[in-house]
């Protein structure tokens, strides 16, 4: 077992954090302060190659891996949330789905655009009465010749307003979706520009601010039937197959909130004094920082082992699970005691951390509640989920053929 990153996955890590703090860092404050969302950063992603960055060559991409998908999403989050949930929305759950379910003709038409940058891809799963119980969808996909008739709502999506293509989830079956049978959820590849199908941003939000959230309204939308991901019936097992890699992505991210609270407290701890010492000197301040430290080092021991079965090819919902649940409550933890150690500061935008706390709210709803893994640990525990063979399982990678053009 090896526990040191490679040199490619150290020189990633330097790129990625160099850019982050010259491309998102000066201006993020404001974009959060006036909830604005700026798309000037795909092209700037894009150069990095961040947006196609372990998808393969011969399809647009870097052609990395999948740790090295994780250890970026942990240094753009170190500065703020909203630039790795493009990772996790663009690449994580639309780009690594397409690669893991996608025809070669989708892959070309759809998957080369979106790793090259030149597209953005969106993820259409929740709806007003449909999040952690996906059945609920009420999204309906009728056939007429040769194209699928779409009609319903999706909300809470990033990059709603911004995206160009949207995976999206609706029922091709009405029996089933009245038996509440999942196989009766079909897939579907849509464009924005296509008839009746519109936008629209959501307000008010408490943390995320500088990114995109909005909804998706869908009206007798036309899709070819060649747009259809998958075969009929098998859009469940895509939804939760494309959340093993979203919920990856937010893992990651949410390590590199942790270590942002991290420093941040120490440096504040070794600069701030009361009764004429730092704080750092003070016990109870010492332990909310050494707890910030062990929450950081057990948040990126599990999601890197989960990135390390990806690369195997080996199927890892639970070990993403486990790594989503532990990240995203130990960085809202962490956030929380940020805030506790900069004290009133910390209570007002003037430190990162106040921005932190609200972000990190977010990662214990989204990408699975916490509660819906505390019970699918329960499950996988107690023998009642084992995971099935899926027909197309994410591909290992292969540093030999992902990097062929």
């Amino acid at each position: 077992m090896e526990f040191q990153l490679s040199d490619e996955h150290r020189l990633l890590e330097k790129t990625v954090r160099e850019f982050a703090a010259r491309e998102i860092a000066p201006y993020i404050k404001e974009q959060d302060r006036t909830h604005s969302f700026d798309p000037g950063i795909f092209p700037k992603m894009a150069e990095q190659g961040l947006l196609g960055i372990c998808i393969p060559e011969r399809y647009g991409g870097a052609g990395m891996d999948y740790i090295s998908l994780g250890l970026a999403c942990e240094e753009l989050e170190y500065v703020d949330t909203s630039v790795r949930v493009i990772m996790s929305v663009h690449v994580g759950l639309y780009s690594c789905t397409l690669l893991q379910w996608a025809t070669e003709e989708q892959k070309q038409k759809y998957l080369v655009p979106a790793a090259q940058g030149d597209v953005i891809g969106a993820f259409g799963l929740t709806e007003p009465n449909a999040g952690s119980d996906v059945v609920n969808l009420q999204s309906t996909a009728r056939r007429e010749g040769d194209h699928y008739i779409l009609n319903g709502e999706k909300t809470w999506i990033s990059l709603a307003d911004v995206a160009d293509h949207f995976l999206v989830f609706a029922w091709t079956d009405t029996e089933k979706k009245r038996r509440r049978d999942h196989t009766g959820i079909s897939a579907f590849i849509v464009e924005r520009g296509w008839p009746g199908l519109t936008t629209e941003t959501i307000h008010g939000k408490l943390g995320v601010r500088a990114g995109n959230t909005g909804s998706i309204s869908m009206t007798d939308v036309p899709v070819p039937a060649e747009n259809l991901l998958g075969q009929e019936g098998e859009g469940f097992k895509i939804a939760m197959s494309a959340l093993d890699q979203g919920r990856y992505t937010v893992a990651a991210g949410a390590t590199g909130l942790i270590r942002a609270c991290l420093d941040a407290s120490v440096r504040y701890a070794n600069e701030r004094q009361t009764f004429g010492v730092p704080i750092g000197r003070h016990q109870l301040i010492q332990q909310m920082i050494a707890f910030m430290a062990q929450r950081y080092e057990i948040a990126r021991l599990l999601y890197l082992r989960a990135g390390w079965l990806k690369n195997q090819g080996i199927r890892n919902t639970r070990e993403t699970s486990l790594a989503k649940w532990y990240a995203c409550d130990a960085a809202f933890d962490s956030a929380s005691d940020a805030v506790q150690i900069h004290g009133a500061y910390g209570y007002c935008d003037e430190y990162d951390v106040e921005r932190f706390f609200r972000n990190a709210k977010g990662a214990v709803i989204y990408e699975g509640s916490r509660e819906i893994h505390q019970l699918l640990q329960a499950e996988y525990a107690l023998g009642y989920r084992q995971d099935k063979p899926l027909r197309c399982e994410l591909p290992a990678y292969d540093p030999e053929t992902w990097t062929e053009s």
